[in-house]
């Protein structure tokens, strides 16, 4: 299951009491105090690991507690901090706080593998009564209760990491082509929203070439209002650094693929109007049944006029695909050459075996 938003609560552990004790010993009559301090509570970390790629198990197990610290002791014995507690989340998660009820405020964004983000501070360690000591009072008999750990709810968000996102309407062929380029098997049929959740692939072009693509499932008018939960899908795009518009260009969609691509866009302008800003390629797929020649003429015309380059392909048969992959490299070289932020996933040597054909949905 593809789980890429839950709500978790999660509680520090508070710091254990300091310790009231007075030395006793034979010979001593008055030793003084020595109450040890308490131990500090566990804080809650949030780590990004490479081998999650959905927040499916927070959403069966939504409350984590760390451990209290131990009391503080007599003979000056100091109690044991309590260890940290490490929750692993997928590579890409964003991290939300909730700062008033209902309102959650962004404070990490974990992208790299390792990364760890403090969200809960543990409590601190109560103070033994030897703290208090002093030339006027030898004998306190006051200790500090520990300090409570902070308890937080929090909202993770998952978004996808991938060089290029393929967007389009429902059933234009986003599944077949990436399943053509990587080894990632969505499940592809002949209906519309067939795709229900986004998979990610990465291409090999050669032993030195490789990039990462992010299928999206289709989108639909009114996508950025959350029509056919288009909202909760354009946000794996969001880190996306180049666009792959796959449009339809066989008469068997009923549709105007010239319509298709301006729908598109306007819906990825009205979600996050920096999505028009990265490059763009179109993909004009199903040439293989193109029986009027004029529609692919004018969805070329449509993408000269917005300075998208355009590539014919048949995500079927493979004609073109080399091609469109030769443009979205040339597009990625573009965006480093330019300091775009980020860097093709790959971009030194091949796809790594944790990476390749990587599918983030269980059929």
């Amino acid at each position: 299951m593809f789980v890429d938003e839950v709500d978790i609560r999660v509680k520090a552990g508070d710091g254990g009491r300091g310790c009231v004790s007075f030395r006793r010993e034979k010979y001593v009559p008055r030793g003084g105090p020595d109450g040890g301090d308490g131990g500090h509570g566990g804080s809650v970390y949030l780590l990004a690991s490479p081998h999650l790629n959905t927040l499916v198990n927070f959403r069966f197990h939504p409350e984590f507690r760390a451990k209290r610290g131990a009391h503080g002791q007599g003979s000056n014995r100091t109690g044991h901090d309590a260890p940290d507690l490490d929750l692993e989340v997928p590579v890409g998660t964003v991290v939300r706080v909730e700062a008033q009820p209902g309102e959650f405020e962004a404070v990490a964004d974990l992208v790299e593998p390792g990364q760890r983000a403090i969200v809960a501070q543990g409590g601190r360690g109560g103070r033994g009564n030897a703290r208090f000591a002093t030339s006027t009072n030898r004998a306190p008999r006051r200790a500090d209760p520990g300090e409570p750990g902070e308890d937080r709810r929090l909202r993770l968000q998952l978004k996808l990491l991938a060089d290029v996102g393929l967007v389009g309407f429902p059933n234009a062929g986003k599944s077949t082509l990436i399943s053509r380029v990587s080894s990632a098997r969505p499940k592809i049929a002949d209906y519309p929203f067939t795709t229900l959740t986004p998979h990610l692939g990465v291409v090999t072009l050669d032993e030195d070439r490789s990039f990462v693509v992010a299928d999206v499932p289709g989108l639909i008018e009114g996508a950025h209002r959350g029509h056919g939960l288009g909202d909760q899908f354009l946000k794996h795009i969001e880190r996306t650094k180049v666009l792959v518009h796959v449009v339809d260009v066989s008469p068997g969609s009923g549709r105007d693929p010239v319509e298709d691509l301006d729908t598109i866009r306007r819906e990825l302008q009205l979600f996050q109007p920096d999505l028009l800003r990265r490059r763009q390629v179109v993909a004009a797929n199903k040439i293989d049944v193109l029986d009027d020649p004029a529609r692919l003429a004018c969805l070329a015309a449509r993408a000269e006029a917005l300075s998208i380059g355009l590539v014919p392909i048949s995500a079927v048969t493979g004609e073109g695909v080399a091609t469109l992959l030769e443009e979205i490299w040339r597009r990625l070289l573009e965006g480093r050459s330019a300091g775009d932020s980020g860097s093709p996933a790959h971009p030194g040597g091949p796809a790594t075996s944790e990476h390749r054909g990587m599918l983030l949905s269980s059929e």
